[in-house]
Parts: structure tokens; C-alpha cells; sequence
């Protein structure tokens, strides 16, 4: 994977200082991409563009561009956002990677948004919302949802969507995943989303004991990145092969219901 397919492309990667996001930073980078680097904090969102400087033989500093925002407070997700579209104005990618796994314990934000729920969707919902305008100013945006082929076993709760009343870790770890599979039939954007398999990361725990290697995962992100790869919006890929998501993420009424719900969580109307 050296050829420079993404030379002039900008692409922001969430979730960027480990794993999955990571990698995809770096084969993007390796591939001639302006890559946006995103951190929970400023400083782990520099660490990871020294490591990458360090490691990558052929990215350069200049390739890359630390961004911060702590996704459970969206006001920072709006800061950051603000910030990219100042010194971004046109992306070619959003890559919606950052996740976590929920906690044991019901775990509410400080904007009122149970915490897998807003790590993994909301804050997602609203980055993508707000960089709709640059990753629409040219041909060929698109946006790449990291899913889970955990979104199968999810349901959405239209009606208690933070999981007040009945709380399981793995449920809204599920939920959360689901969410984001179905916005990515939002028609804003041209958007995909792909499970990368089973990966050896932060949330290999919730799958399986042993996983492939974080650069095998990010491979299958950064295909759906190529801007030479079509993409149908909303398509669902396990891996590399483009397979049929959870019904309801196909559905015109959940991907409306969804709009609805998560404006409303992040307060944004757009």
C-alpha cells in the first residue's frame, strides 16, 4: 500500500491516537494524505502525530494536523468543528472512528447523554453535521462510520434512548453502534459504514480473546476512504465485502426517527 492514491486529499480521522485510528492515520499519511489527527486532549492528539513523524518512514510533519475535542462534552466537539472549518474549509474525508466501550455503570455526560451512546454516535451526529458544508464543497466527500457487526444486536430506544430504566453495558454498547450504522444513510453526506473485523484494540475484550492487528482493520477503513473506490451511501461492509446491515438501518423511518432523536440530544438544528 504505497501507492499515493490520497495525494490532495484531507481527511479527518477520529479517534486517532490508538488502534484502529491510528493506523488509518498512517496508511493515509503513507498514501500522500493531509491527515487531521484527532485526540481527546491537544497534548494525546500531538503525542500521536510525533509517533506517527517517528515511525512512518515517508509521512511528514507538515502531512499532519493534531485536532482535540473531549467527545463527551459537546461543546467541544462544536470548538473543534469551528476550528477544522477555519483551517479546512474543504475535506475530503470525515473518518468517525473514535469508540469506547460502555462502562459497567450507567454513566451519564455532563450534557445529559448516556456516555457510549454520545461517544460513539452523538458526538459523531454533531461532528458530521457541522462539517457538512466542507465535506460537501467539492466532489467526492464522503464519510466512513467505524461500526461493529455489534450493531445486529442492537436496538434503538426511541423513548428511553439513554438507558435510564434498563441499563446493560453490551445493550448500549449495541444501541450505539446501530445508531451510527443507520446515519450513514443520512443523505447529507455520501457516507458508508464498515465493521473491521475483530480487532486486537481497547474493545477486543467485548468480542473475543484474540483479534487481527490493529493495521489489518484499519486497511478495510481506509479502502472505503479511496476516493478512486465508489461508494453507495449507506452501504454496510463487513471487512471488505459489502454485506447487508441490520434491517432497520436500511429503513427510511429509522434513518428520520434517528435525525430527529440525536438533533435534539446535541441540541443542534441544522
Amino acid at each position: 500500500m504505497t501507492s499515493n492514491s490520497f495525494t490532495g486529499s484531507t481527511v479527518l480521522v477520529t479517534g486517532a491516537t490508538a488502534g484502529i485510528g491510528f493506523e488509518a492515520a498512517r496508511q493515509l499519511a503513507q498514501r500522500g494524505a493531509t491527515v487531521l489527527v484527532h485526540g481527546r486532549t491537544a497534548d494525546d492528539a500531538q503525542a500521536a502525530v510525533d509517533a506517527l513523524v517517528a515511525t512512518a518512514a515517508t509521512v511528514e510533519a507538515g502531512q499532519l494536523c493534531p485536532v482535540s475535542a473531549d467527545f463527551t462534552r459537546l461543546d467541544e466537539v462544536e470548538a473543534m468543528a469551528r476550528r477544522v472549518i477555519e483551517t479546512h474549509p474543504h475535506l475530503d474525508v470525515l473518518v468517525n472512528n473514535a469508540g469506547m466501550a460502555a462502562p459497567e455503570r450507567h454513566t451519564v455526560t455532563a450534557d445529559g447523554n448516556e456516555i457510549a451512546f454520545q461517544v460513539n454516535f452523538l458526538a459523531h451526529y454533531l461532528l458530521t453535521c457541522l462539517l457538512e458544508q466542507a465535506l460537501t464543497s467539492g466532489p467526492g466527500g464522503r464519510v466512513v462510520n467505524v461500526s461493529s457487526s455489534l450493531h445486529r444486536t442492537g436496538s434503538i430506544q426511541w423513548s428511553d434512548p439513554n438507558r435510564s430504566r434498563r441499563y446493560s453495558r453490551l445493550a448500549a454498547y449495541a444501541q450505539a453502534q446501530l445508531a451510527l450504522t443507520v446515519f450513514a444513510a443520512d443523505p447529507r453526506v455520501a457516507a458508508v459504514s464498515v465493521h473491521p473485523g475483530i480487532c486486537d484494540t481497547a474493545l477486543l475484550p467485548l468480542y473475543a480473546h484474540e483479534g487481527a492487528t490493529p493495521a489489518e482493520g484499519a486497511a478495510h477503513v481506509v479502502r472505503l476512504c479511496d476516493p478512486a473506490f465508489e461508494i453507495v451511501n449507506g452501504a454496510y461492509y463487513d471487512r471488505d465485502q459489502r454485506v447487508d446491515p441490520a434491517p432497520a438501518a436500511t429503513e427510511n423511518r429509522s434513518v428520520q426517527r434517528l435525525d430527529k432523536l440525536a438533533a435534539l440530544l446535541v441540541g443542534h438544528t441544522a
